[in-house]
């Protein structure tokens, strides 16, 4: 994989300035439309979920609707489930896959599990198919208080109201070659900081929760998912991303100490997928395919009363 010598935006070793944010801006071009593929679909599901407008992102001349699934007839009683994608925007199979799974695959679980679907936290960043938001903040390292993302800060709110009713938050996520060609490039220059290359695993992984790792959980969702493409397999450390794996596939963040979205809810089983929809050996098909199949497994294992018995 080729790494560029110099970001072409910026000074090298000194954080963006308001104009170096401006000029990366002025490079962003509108690729996809948020209304046809996302706000389209979700109208098509008004009949089968109730659909709910938690805020608008406001970017100059821009307004985008932030809408989220949830279940008809919400009983406190139930575990909820939070599913969330598109929190980087250009991590495409997210939200196709949270949109896919709540139109074939959640009416199975309706009066099992309350479910709250956000299939595409970061409009923008959707159309423009890239990580950052309008600022260049990404909303994956903003999700605390007070945080510097719209996009994060609205999704908080959103959840606030039902803190203690969720059992498991899945945040659906893609790794792709541009993190490698761009995005991380374009962190180090926004930071005045030296790009380090890393190595992008091929496969699909798993993020767990260092504070609070469930290491059964995830290998279920391991299990599942392999059945429909592979695994992403450890580099010669023994590393995957750069991080120790905890089991086949599985890596830890600190969720909340660093700003991630599965650290928002307090949910006891919580977890990050990442695909890979650059590899010679998956489709975007595939990638959509292995988000839903993650989802689905995530939660058959919080219903499944073997799992949830004492220890």
């Amino acid at each position: 994989m080729t790494h560029p010598a110099t970001y072409p935006i910026g000074t090298p070793g000194q954080p963006w300035s308001p104009a170096d944010v401006a000029e990366w801006r002025s490079r962003q071009v509108r690729q996809r439309s948020h209304g046809h593929d996302v706000v389209g679909a979700i109208d098509r599901l008004r009949a089968r979920f109730d659909v709910v407008t938690y805020g608008e992102l406001a970017y100059a001349d821009e307004h985008y609707p932030l809408l989220a699934l949830r279940s008809h007839g919400w009983q406190p009683g139930l575990p909820a489930v939070l599913v969330t994608g598109g929190v980087h925007g250009y991590e495409t199979s997210g939200v196709h896959g949270a949109l896919r799974f709540v139109e074939q695959h959640a009416q199975p679980y309706a009066g099992r599990a309350n479910l709250l679907v956000v299939p595409c936290v970061s409009p923008w960043a959707y159309e423009r198919i890239h990580r950052w938001n309008f600022h260049a903040i990404d909303p994956n390292r903003s999700f605390r208080e007070p945080s510097p993302a719209q996009e994060s800060e609205a999704l908080m709110r959103l959840v606030q109201p039902l803190q203690g009713q969720f059992l498991a938050h899945i945040d659906l996520h893609e790794t792709t070659d541009t993190d490698e060609s761009e995005f991380r490039p374009a962190l180090a220059a926004r930071d005045g900081k030296p790009f380090e290359p890393c190595t992008i695993p091929d496969g699909f992984y798993l993020v767990d929760d260092a504070a609070n790792p469930q290491p059964a959980f995830q290998q279920a969702i391991i299990a599942a998912v392999e059945r429909v493409t592979h695994i992403a397999p450890a580099d010669e450390q023994g590393r995957l991303i750069g991080a120790p794996q905890f089991g086949r596939g599985v890596i830890r963040y600190p969720y909340q100490a660093i700003g991630l979205c599965p650290g928002i809810t307090g949910a006891r089983y919580t977890t990050t997928t990442e695909v890979y929809p650059d590899s010679p050996r998956a489709t975007s098909e595939q990638c959509i395919a292995a988000q839903v199949a993650a989802v689905c497994a995530a939660i058959d294992f919080l219903l499944d009363p073997l799992q949830q018995a004492p220890r």
